[in-house]
């Protein structure tokens, strides 16, 4: 008997043992999850032109929650039914609704807002055509890029004035708000704080970091580097970004590339290539600490010209010279319309 009930506690302290480490597991592994992801990016819109239907526009949300921000707007509708197609919003809980189709419901419930880096026709297409269904939101921008959309789309000519500001009628669907440079701003109806940066471009461009807590994710509009525009913009950006990268963790980043290498710079029209590019990345990486501080860095690369040219694949072309000049151990995404990634 008194080896039995010697066994029976044996047994019964291995029990617990192996009770104890399966939840142990598992509850490392819930603690994990949140960590592994922090932002979600749908791609409405991957291309700089010149085909209409896939212009530079993307939905961004923290996994916190299920609203999105829209980072520029060139495609918006046609966007979101591609990536519909492709499951892209397979794990947003979407409330089925009998008068709106998916993408209609996506486009009315789920987009909170749309943060326009500049008032190019390529940026805001989307917005301007889908607004008669949409419902009321705010549009961010500088204030400069603000104006531009008034005067020059919203203005009863272009197009009805949708906005609450500007050229009467006024429809008061959107709300406009001016970003101020470098300011923090919470973005209504989600969980993101945004902080814009002045970009140089023939008009006006921005860079908007966006954070949810200790995560960071940047969206770049159209920019030329510093080398040519001489205005020390991109400078800002990565200054800014090596002091909350100090207490905060960058997830990732968009940026363009919109031409090959062997483009002059004085016909880049304040846009990057892939050197250009992978320059101004080392400039940043040299504000950091460490040895090797944007290894793994997930970098979405958006606006490549499209071209009717026979022969010519500047996707491909401009994959390949960034992959060979990728020193910093980046991991570089050319995306395609309708993808979902998680950063």
């Amino acid at each position: 008997m008194k080896n039995f009930a010697s066994l029976t506690k044996q047994l019964l302290a291995l029990t617990l043992i192996i009770s104890f480490q399966t939840f142990a597991h598992q509850h490392a592994g819930m603690a994990e999850t949140p960590q592994s992801s922090a932002f979600e990016l749908i791609v409405l819109g991957d291309s700089g032109g010149i085909e209409d239907g896939n212009l530079s526009a993307f939905l961004l949300r923290s996994l916190n929650s299920s609203h999105y921000v829209a980072l520029d707007a060139g495609t918006i509708v046609n966007g979101i039914n591609q990536s519909v197609q492709q499951n892209a919003f397979a794990d947003l809980p979407i409330k089925q609704n009998d008068n709106w189709t998916t993408a209609g419901t996506i486009l009315r419930e789920h987009v909170k807002g749309y943060l326009i880096s500049h008032a190019h026709l390529d940026h805001i297409n989307g917005m301007l055509v889908a607004s008669p269904e949409d419902t009321s939101k705010n549009i961010y921008g500088l204030a400069s890029v603000n104006n531009m959309i008034g005067e020059t789309y919203f203005n009863g000519k272009a197009w009805a004035n949708f906005t609450d500001r500007g050229i009467p009628p006024m429809l008061n669907k959107y709300h406009v708000v001016d970003l101020p440079v470098g300011k923090p701003i919470n973005i209504e109806d989600t969980d993101l704080v945004v902080t814009a940066f002045s970009l140089s471009h023939p008009v006006e461009s921005s860079a908007f970091v966006i954070e949810n807590g200790s995560d960071m994710f940047v969206y770049f509009g159209d920019t030329g580097p510093d080398v040519v525009e001489k205005q020390g913009k991109l400078e800002a950006i990565w200054t800014y970004l090596a002091k909350q990268i100090k207490h905060k963790q960058l997830r990732g980043m968009v940026i363009e590339v919109s031409f090959e290498n062997e483009r002059p710079h004085n016909l880049l029209f304040g846009h990057l290539t892939p050197k250009l590019l992978i320059q101004e990345l080392h400039n940043f990486a040299s504000k950091i600490d460490g040895e090797t501080p944007l290894n793994n860095l997930k970098v979405v690369i958006s606006h490549i010209k499209y071209t009717l040219a026979k022969g010519v694949n500047p996707r491909h072309n401009i994959k390949q010279q960034l992959d060979e000049a990728n020193d910093l151990g980046l991991e570089i995404i050319i995306p395609h319309q309708g993808q979902k990634l998680l950063f």
